[in-house]
């Protein structure tokens, strides 16, 4: 995008044009200085941002085409979180040679500008683009009853277009894995690979060795910018009870700003992170590279190399050690499947070999919340974000220049709260997160329209185009209804089938009403936000009127219209001891019954995480590495 322009020839032409507009009719003297000068400062700073632009693409890992039937140790598919990180801690050892498979083209600058997240969501060629199966129990609110499905389709994965928010859950997540016979899982034997990933650059928290690494890959901040109404939401969560903490470090109930996987402004994906810079002679990556299924030996006991697609050529290559797959939660198990690693039943239906009768694509989980709480305030305490690409403003300037602003929001999201609606007492585990943006979703048009909204609710929410408003997500953050993926055909073009299966668990509603009410609670009850006149709008749609107001049975109603996913996919590839006929992996992320195949990434998670999915998916993919090298005779130091 941006690296496609001459910066100098076209910086030039933009100055004058953006110049010539200031001479506009009655336009007194100071606002056309005013003008003048941010249009000018405006076309520096993006002169400067298309330099850095160029040097961002110079540090990229080359597109290596490998010829057909060439040997590698070990084969990676998908350059997203986890298969970035595991290729770079593999190719750390100078006698490994891997070769990194991504079906997605390259991250440029632009896409690491976080406010942008909203914007890169639903991109073709960006975006999977997947959506869920229609339903009459979630999502009645979105154009034919599907929720969509964001997915990252790039080097770094969702990595690239996710919000950044970095939370590892809670001990309690990884201990229950441990006690699910997942030896090696414990927050204990975990927690030492949460810091080798993390480079915390909070300075009250950098120094707490118990807790944060300082030399990772990935980088640990806060935002550059926050608007007022973020640390009103810390006040509000104080008022009520709860502590201010970091929540990463020895417990995680209570209020905070945002961590995030940011630096000086700039998201740090898992490309930037692991990839950038590394040029090494044993690591090939090959962009735009579609894997069409894994190959096995004749006995179908062992996987010997992949078969991928690129420019219109299929290529056969081959494992000396292991296959990896790293492609996520959706398509590591339609990959998986394709291969004729599944269900059986559903695989013979479809014309597709059984490799192993496996319960690929069970379990699958995710965060879901509810996207219609919207706060109306008499104050424009935020930043509207309208005004941030208003040429005659500063902010474009702030980010281009000095790297600050409203750009380096996390997409407007600025505040959390952990807490148990169940148990308001309870310190140690929360059920659910209330996630809290300075901002209101409906603002911009093309935001509510990623979330594929209908008629109806995209005319309700109309009125909000540039108005004055505030959201919170509550968050559910132990879902107990699980879904399921299956394959749409044996063609690997197709898009698999998505049954998220949200609220199919009563107990799942019951606990999103409370948080509905939590969230209330903050934003109506207490001192802190009372000062701003906040107040509930209470957009009301057709389906939800026969219902009293703050009835049970009205948000029900409401959160089966606008259950929104937070992108949390999880555990289609379930890992547990060979007893465990759920699970899919064993505790080394060995597919169970196929040697020399392994999967790395957040579907292999026997339960999800109390928080977003990021951190521990890097974490999955360290403790991956080491496991691997462990088992093959090389150093994991």
């Amino acid at each position: 995008m941006f690296t496609t322009f001459k910066s100098s020839y076209n910086a030039h032409r933009l100055f004058f044009f953006l110049f010539l507009i200031t001479a506009l009719p009655n336009v007194s003297q100071s606002v056309m200085f005013e003008r003048t000068k941010n249009l000018i400062m405006n076309a520096i700073g993006f002169n400067k941002f298309l330099n850095e632009s160029r040097n961002f693409a110079s540090k990229t890992q080359p597109d290596r085409t490998p010829g057909s039937n060439s040997r590698y140790d070990f084969i990676v598919i998908g350059a997203g979180t986890a298969g970035a990180a595991v290729a770079s801690r593999l190719s750390e050892i100078e006698d490994i040679t891997v070769l990194l498979i991504e079906t997605g083209f390259e991250e440029e600058l632009y896409m690491d500008i976080p406010l942008l997240t909203n914007f890169l969501q639903r991109i073709p060629g960006l975006d999977w683009m997947y959506q869920t199966e229609s339903s009459e129990n979630y999502c009645r609110g979105m154009i034919g009853r599907k929720c969509t499905f964001p997915q990252g389709k790039v080097m770094g994965g969702s990595s690239v277009i996710n919000f950044m928010i970095a939370t590892r859950g809670n001990k309690w997540d990884y201990d229950n894995w441990a006690r699910m016979g997942n030896r090696g899982w414990s927050y204990d034997e975990v927690l030492k690979y949460f810091k080798r990933l993390e480079n915390m650059m909070i300075p009250e928290y950098r120094h707490d060795t118990v807790y944060h690494g300082t030399e990772g890959p990935v980088n640990i901040n806060y935002a550059r910018f926050n608007t007022t109404v973020a640390r009103t939401f810390v006040e509000a969560g104080q008022e009520l009870g709860y502590p201010l903490l970091d929540y990463n470090g020895e417990r995680q109930m209570g209020v905070s700003l945002l961590q995030s996987t940011t630096d000086r402004g700039v998201r740090t994906s898992s490309n930037k992170a692991y990839l950038f810079g590394k040029r090494r002679r044993n690591l090939h990556v090959t962009k735009l590279s579609t894997v069409h299924r894994i190959l096995f030996d004749e006995g179908r006991g062992r996987a010997i190399g992949v078969e991928f697609a690129k420019r219109g050529r299929l290529f056969t290559v081959h494992a000396d050690k292991e296959v990896i797959v790293s492609a996520g939660a959706i398509s590591t198990p339609k990959l998986l499947m394709l291969s004729g690693i599944g269900p059986a039943e559903h695989l013979k239906e479809l014309g597709i070999e059984v490799v192993r009768d496996a319960p690929v694509g069970e379990n699958l989980m995710d965060h879901v919340a509810y996207g219609g709480l919207v706060y109306d305030i008499d104050q424009r305490v935020n930043v509207i974000r309208n005004d941030v690409n208003d040429i005659f403003q500063g902010f474009l300037n702030d980010y281009f220049i000095d790297r600050g602003g409203p750009l380096t929001t996390l997409g407007g999201c600025e505040a959390l709260a952990f807490i148990n609606v169940d148990d308001p007492k309870e310190r140690d585990v929360p059920n659910m997160e209330l996630l809290f943006l300075g901002t209101s979703i409906y603002t911009v048009n093309v935001i509510a329209k990623n979330f594929g909204l209908n008629e109806e609710i995209s005319k309700k929410f109309s009125s909000y185009r540039n108005r004055k408003a505030l959201s919170v997500f509550p968050m559910l953050l132990h879902p107990k209804s699980r879904g399921r993926i299956r394959l749409r055909s044996g063609n690997v073009e197709d898009k698999p089938r998505i049954f998220p299966n949200y609220m199919s668990d009563p107990d799942d509603v019951r606990v999103l009403i409370k948080g509905i009410k939590a969230a209330n609670e903050f934003l109506l009850t207490t001192k802190a936000f009372q000062r701003f006149g906040t107040r509930l709008n209470n957009e009301t749609m057709l389906e939800c009127e026969k219902f009293p107001f703050d009835s049970d049975a009205y948000w029900e109603c409401n959160l089966r219209l606008l259950p929104l996913t937070i992108y949390h996919y999880s555990g289609t590839c379930k890992m547990g001891p060979e007893s465990d006929k759920t699970a899919v992996v064993d505790p080394t992320l060995k597919v169970i019954g196929i040697k020399g195949l392994r999967v790395v990434d957040a579907s292999i998670m026997p339960m999800i995480p109390s928080g977003h999915t990021n951190i521990p998916t890097f974490m999955i993919a360290e403790k991956a590495s080491d496991m691997i090298k462990d088992e093959w005779g090389y150093p994991t130091s």
